[in-house]
């Protein structure tokens, strides 16, 4: 497989030193909404208090918290193939290098800013980032501050329901994979100006069964349940970045 509301961990996101003083802002935000309206949805969501909740047919999903922890956060400058060709050469733009625990943001929160930093002016045409297990030998720090990912990468809670029984769940997943997406079209930072990047977790896509017709208890994806792969893959699927400088969760373009 491939790869709010804030936190404090949020002040972990750092840029690399960039010695360039002819600069512009760029943001990065996180947002969980669907984007606009699709044949391809399949799934319903609606938006309750600080919850949403996933439909589809008589069941449904109700997603309480979702977090996920994210390291090497990074723009993919147009001229170059990957970020890791040539290491430490200016050739992507870092948010942030080590694990960052970021809650994903739901309910009627439609974005969620995790961080402003100062960019050279450029155009890039992926984002970067890996969905990450933390370890003992790297992570130590990250683990003492947040226990509860020593082990895993992903953390959902919230209730399902079939037919109307009501189960509440808590699902984990420790996917360690590195993730790419591309920002088409592609976006430039100007100097002076302001450019806000956001990256879509589509949460509603999450919990469909391998036909997506359906929806499954997400406690049955937990590791060594039968519906694990399906849902890792889904999950894979999930990640799309956009410019979104008007900051709706929806691509400006």
């Amino acid at each position: 497989m491939k790869t709010a509301k804030l936190i404090a961990s949020a002040a972990l996101l750092v840029l690399a030193a960039c010695s360039d003083s002819n600069t512009g802002t760029m943001n990065f935000s996180l947002t969980s909404r669907q984007a606009g309206a699709s044949g391809a949805a399949v799934a319903s969501v609606a938006t309750t208090g600080d919850s949403t909740v996933i439909a589809l047919g008589n069941d449904s999903v109700i997603v309480r918290s979702a977090e996920l922890v994210l390291r090497k956060i990074e723009l993919k400058r147009v001229e170059v193939a990957a970020c890791d060709a040539v290491m430490e050469n200016g050739d992507c733009e870092e948010f942030e290098t080590g694990a960052t625990l970021v809650t994903l943001p739901l309910g009627s929160t439609a974005v969620a800013q995790q961080v402003s930093v100062a960019a050279p002016p450029g155009t890039f045409d992926q984002l970067e980032f890996e969905v990450h297990k933390p370890s003992s030998s790297d992570d130590a720090a990250f683990i003492a501050a947040h226990p509860d990912f020593a082990t895993i990468s992903i953390r959902v809670t919230g209730t399902f329901s079939q037919a109307g029984t009501r189960t509440d769940f808590t699902f984990t997943s420790d996917v360690d994979q590195s993730e790419e997406a591309n920002l088409v079209p592609p976006v430039t930072v100007t100097e002076g100006q302001t450019l806000n990047v956001t990256l879509r977790v589509d949460l509603a896509g999450w919990f469909l069964n391998g036909a997506q017709t359906a929806l499954v208890d997400p406690a049955s994806a937990n590791n060594g349940q039968p519906n694990q792969s399906i849902v890792a893959n889904n999950i894979q699927n999930s990640f799309k970045a956009f410019e979104d400088d008007n900051h709706d969760g929806q691509a400006d373009h």
